[in-house]
C-alpha cells in the first residue's frame, strides 16, 4: 500500500477498569507512532470487560485512529489493526420505472429501516402494521398485564418497533457486517444513549426504543413516506408472471411495484397465507426453553466480586454448551429486568425478558433455551409453527389460563417436583401477581427439560451460583427466532414473485435488533438499486 491517510481500528488495548478511557487512546496513538505513523486523532471504538480475574478487571479497548504514512497488510497484522470499512452509501438509483408504491409490511426493525433508507432516498414508501402506533401500543400492553385481555393485533410481538421494543434494547449482533455501524448511529440521531457507540455489547433499554422508533416514524413520514397502523395484509395479487401488483390489507388495495416483506417471527397466519400462495417457506432449526431469574446482586457478586458496579455496571453473562448437534444457551441476557408475558395468540402463553436503560430492577433474567431441530417436528414449516404453540398451550393450562405463568424453583425443576414456593428470589412476571407454581417438565419436551438440567449445572461451573436451589425458572421461551425461512434469491427476491423482497428474523435472515435492521437496510438497497424514484 502506498503513503495515505486512513482510519484505523487498534484492538486488544486491555487496562485495568478504573482507569479512564483516554489512556487507552494515548497508548494506541504511542503504538502507531512507533510504528511510524502520524496521528492525527484518536478516540475509542468499542469497550467490553474482561473479568476472567476478579482481583483484575479491565477494560478491553479498540480505538479508532486516523493515520497517515505507509500502511501494509504486514504493519497491520503487527499493530492487531485493520482499516475501518464503511458501506452504508446509498447505492447507485435504478432505471425500471415504477407501476405502483413500495409496500412495507411490518414496523419492526427490519421494515422501519428499510422504510427510513426508501424515505430518504426519496422513494416515499407506504408501510403497513398490524398493531398500534408506540403510544397505543403501549396502553395496549399495560391493560394487558394488568388485566389479562390480550389484543392479539397489538402485543408484545406486534406493533411499532417489533418485538424488540419490549425486550433489553440489546444491539449486540454475531454478523460482520459494515452496515452495523449505520444502525447505531441511527439509534443515536433519533434518541439512543451515547454509548451504544462504544460499548462492545450495547443496549438501548424499552423506554428509549419506543422514543427512538417515534422520531423515525417522524422522520419517514417528514420525508414523504406513510405508516399505517392497525393495518394487516390479508393478501396480495398477481399478473401472471407472478409479479405482485397489490397489496390487499384490512383497510384497503395498494397498488404495489414492490413489497418488502418485514413480517416478524411471530406472524404465524401471514406464513400461512405465503404458503397458501405458493412460496417456498420452509422449517429451520429453533429453540424452546424458560426464562431464569437471579438476584442481581448474586450475579454481580459473583461475576465481578467487589469490583465498583458504578463503573462497570450490572454484570451480564453469556453462556452455552453443546451435546452433538444440539445445544443449550442462555439468551437475552436482561440485567435489572423483568419476565413479561409476549402471548400473542389467545390460549397461548409465551415469556421475554425486558429491561429499561437503567437496568435498575432487583432481578436479572435470561432464557436458557434449547434447540429444536427439523428432525424432532417433522422439517414441515406448519409443524414448526405448531411445535411452538403446543408447548405456548400447555403452558397456558398448566398455570391455569388468565396469562397466568407457570413459575418452579430450580431446586424442584431438577427434581421433578412443584412443591417449593418462590422465596428469596420473587418472580418479576406481572409483579409476581399472575404466577403458578407448576413443573415444568409436564410443559417442555424430555429432549429439552433433560439438556437445560445439563448446561444449568454447567452454568454453574463457570458462574458460581448460577444453580442455586431457590434461583426461578419461569416458562415458556417459544420465540427466540423464527420457526420458518421464506426462500430468496441472490437479489433477495423470492423465487416466482420478482418484486417480493423477504427480509428481518420473521423470513429467517436476521436474530436480533440490528441484524433485522441491517437486513432491512440490504432489501431498501436492492429495491433502490432497481427502481427509478420518479413517481414515487
Amino acid at each position: 500500500m502506498n503513503a495515505s491517510s486512513k482510519t484505523l481500528i487498534l484492538r486488544g488495548i486491555s487496562l485495568p477498569y478504573l482507569l479512564p478511557a483516554s489512556e487507552a487512546e494515548e497508548t494506541a496513538r504511542k503504538k502507531l507512532v512507533k510504528a511510524g505513523l502520524s496521528v492525527s486523532g484518536a478516540a475509542v471504538h468499542k469497550r467490553s470487560v474482561d473479568a476472567r480475574k476478579k482481583d483484575d478487571i479491565r477494560f478491553v479497548y479498540s480505538v479508532q485512529a486516523k493515520v497517515h504514512g505507509r500502511i501494509t497488510p504486514a504493519l497491520l497484522d503487527r499493530l492487531g489493526a485493520a482499516e475501518e470499512i464503511r458501506n452504508d452509501a446509498l447505492p447507485p438509483r435504478g432505471t425500471e420505472l415504477p407501476d405502483g408504491r413500495i409496500v412495507i409490511v411490518g414496523f419492526g426493525p427490519c421494515g422501519m429501516f428499510a422504510a427510513f433508507r426508501l424515505a430518504q432516498a426519496g422513494y416515499r414508501p407506504v408501510v403497513i402494521e398490524r398493531g398500534d402506533g408506540v403510544d397505543a401500543r403501549r396502553g395496549a400492553i399495560e391493560r394487558f398485564h394488568r388485566t389479562g385481555e390480550l389484543d392479539t393485533e397489538s402485543n408484545v410481538q406486534f406493533g411499532a418497533g417489533g418485538a424488540g421494543s419490549f425486550s433489553d434494547g440489546k444491539l449486540i449482533t454475531r454478523i460482520n457486517d459494515p452496515m452495523t455501524a449505520a444502525v447505531l448511529e441511527t439509534y443515536h440521531r433519533f434518541g439512543a444513549p451515547d454509548s451504544i457507540l462504544t460499548l462492545a455489547k450495547p443496549h438501548v433499554g424499552t423506554d428509549h426504543l419506543f422514543n427512538c422508533t417515534k422520531r423515525m416514524e417522524e422522520e419517514i413520514v417528514r420525508l414523504g413516506g406513510e405508516v399505517h397502523y392497525r393495518t394487516k395484509m390479508t393478501g396480495f395479487s398477481c399478473d401472471a408472471r407472478g409479479r405482485i401488483r397489490s397489496v390487499s390489507t384490512t383497510c384497503g388495495e395498494i397498488a404495489c411495484a414492490a413489497l418488502i416483506a418485514a413480517v416478524g417471527h411471530s406472524a404465524r397466519d401471514t406464513y400461512e397465507e405465503f404458503l397458501r400462495r405458493g412460496l417456498s417457506v420452509v422449517g429451520k432449526d429453533f429453540s424452546v426453553g424458560a426464562r431464569i431469574e437471579h438476584l442481581q446482586e448474586d450475579i454481580d457478586r459473583a461475576m465481578y466480586g467487589d469490583a465498583d458496579l458504578s463503573v462497570l455496571g450490572h454484570a451480564e453473562y453469556t453462556l452455552s454448551m453443546r451435546d452433538g448437534k444440539r445445544g443449550v444457551y442462555s439468551f437475552c441476557m436482561c440485567p435489572g429486568g423483568e419476565v413479561i408475558c409476549a402471548s400473542s395468540e389467545n390460549g397461548g402463553l409465551v415469556v421475554n425478558g425486558m429491561s429499561r436503560y437503567a437496568r435498575d430492577g432487583k432481578n436479572a433474567n435470561s432464557a436458557i433455551a434449547v434447540s429444536v431441530l427439523k428432525e424432532d417436528y417433522g422439517g414441515d414449516p406448519l409443524s414448526a409453527i405448531s411445535f411452538q404453540r403446543q408447548i405456548e398451550r400447555k403452558a397456558f393450562e398448566a398455570a391455569g389460563g388468565g396469562y397466568h405463568a407457570p413459575v418452579q424453583t430450580l431446586k424442584d425443576f431438577c427434581g421433578g417436583t412443584a412443591r417449593t414456593a418462590p422465596s428469596r428470589i420473587l418472580p418479576s412476571f406481572r409483579a409476581g401477581k399472575a404466577v403458578s407454581v407448576r413443573d415444568l417438565n409436564a410443559v417442555l419436551p424430555a429432549f429439552v427439560t433433560s439438556l437445560m438440567k445439563r448446561g444449568l449445572k454447567e452454568f454453574d461451573r463457570r458462574i458460581s451460583g448460577f444453580c442455586c436451589d431457590d434461583a426461578l425458572l419461569t416458562g415458556v421461551e417459544t420465540r427466540t427466532s423464527a420457526p420458518v425461512r421464506i426462500i430468496r434469491n441472490d437479489d433477495m427476491t423470492a423465487p416466482g414473485h420478482d418484486n417480493l423482497y423477504p427480509c428481518g428474523e420473521g423470513a429467517g435472515y436476521a436474530g436480533g435488533i440490528t441484524s433485522a435492521a441491517v437486513d432491512g437496510l440490504r432489501a431498501a438497497n436492492a429495491v433502490i438499486a432497481r427502481y427509478a424514484p420518479d413517481g414515487f
